[in-house]
């Protein structure tokens, strides 16, 4: 398995990046690069880019409804340039909250619109011929009595470095990762269980996967967790960080009936914990939502522990089909991020 991390830069952003460059030279292979309603992606993979030589850099996630298919292409291509042809587009449809209410744009028809985005990017990066792309969400050129009429088809006037950059989609729903097994290089799903991922997802992947082209190759999929190794309880207990994160998400993403990360914690078996977190979460109990998290479901989407317990998480999320195993390094006693690296490298 290839290693990735999140780039989480509370710190600062310029210390994380420097930070990067170490683990960059204890093996990590790729550091995934957030956009929610912060600072956009593309201008910290940018930079993050030029600090660095050989990790992969990915957007997890540019949300699909923020740009137009054929800027998020042109961007693809330039982050692409910028990084030697080291980067990866990772793609999702983030949620209603964050879309409609800070962009002001409708959160509709998530599955069409992923699939024309894919089909636009590779027609633009592969510069065959003049973009046509005829869609129920996208239309190019657009069509005379939808505009001036003065519309034409256009071709990318830069040779992008590579033809075809790896395309990942964050997705959770069935209906969305079939379509993520389908057309996507990568798969990123959120809080990963690699021993019920194929009772929650198995279906919808095997569904995806037979339409899938065999030029596309394996499926990859990016999961994991936080990463804590060494003896005692104060390891165990670096699990215990993820609480209000989860409580965040399954609690606060969303309304009722309307929160993706509710709905996957009770395809796990989580269903009574799921909608009490919710109930608090809503409520204005967060610390109370944070405390009704089940502590088999931290343990279960974390890597805390002794060595060889790390050795037997990291077995499970291999046998479970990951590819990149994705995590969090948390240092404890005279560890570094980097000293982590290099020890979960040696593992994979």
């Amino acid at each position: 398995m290839k290693i990735t991390t999140n780039l989480g830069y509370d710190g600062g952003f310029k210390a994380a990046v420097a930070q990067v460059v170490e683990m960059e030279k204890a093996g990590l292979d790729l550091v995934w690069v957030a956009e929610a309603y912060g600072f956009d992606g593309p201008s910290l993979m940018g930079y993050l880019a030029a600090k660095t030589e050989t990790v992969e850099i990915g957007s997890a996630i540019l949300p699909i409804y923020t740009r137009t298919p054929t800027l998020i292409a042109m961007t693809a291509a330039g982050l692409d340039l910028l990084s030697d042809g080291r980067f990866t587009l990772g793609l999702g449809a983030s949620g209603p909250q964050v879309i409609e209410g800070f962009h002001g744009v409708a959160y509709n028809n998530q599955l069409g619109r992923t699939r024309e985005i894919i089909e636009i990017c590779r027609d633009v990066w592969k510069r065959e011929a003049p973009l046509v792309h005829q869609g129920k969400n996208y239309t190019l050129p657009l069509p005379p009595e939808l505009g001036t009429g003065l519309g034409k088809p256009l071709k990318i006037i830069v040779h992008p470095v590579r033809s075809e950059i790896p395309i990942w989609v964050a997705s959770l729903g069935e209906k969305n990762v079939a379509l993520t097994a389908e057309v996507a290089d990568g798969w990123l799903p959120i809080f990963f269980i690699p021993e019920r991922a194929h009772d929650v997802w198995g279906a919808a992947l095997a569904e995806g996967q037979s339409k899938r082209s065999g030029e596309l190759g394996e499926l990859m999929i990016s999961a994991g967790g936080l990463l804590a190794i060494g003896e005692g309880e104060d390891v165990i207990a670096q699990r215990q960080r993820m609480r209000p994160v989860v409580a965040l998400y399954v609690g606060g993403m969303g309304a009722k009936g309307k929160n993706f990360y509710n709905e996957l914690a009770t395809r796990y078996g989580f269903g009574e914990q799921a909608e009490l977190i919710q109930d608090l979460y809503l409520d204005g109990k967060k610390k109370e939502a944070a405390a009704a998290v089940p502590d088999e479901f931290l343990e279960l989407t974390t890597l805390c522990g002794p060595e060889s317990y790390v050795k037997e998480r990291v077995e499970a999320f291999r046998e479970a089909g990951v590819t990149h195993l994705q995590v969090q390094p948390i240092p404890v006693g005279d560890q570094s991020a980097t000293s982590l690296i290099e020890a979960i490298k040696a593992m994979a």
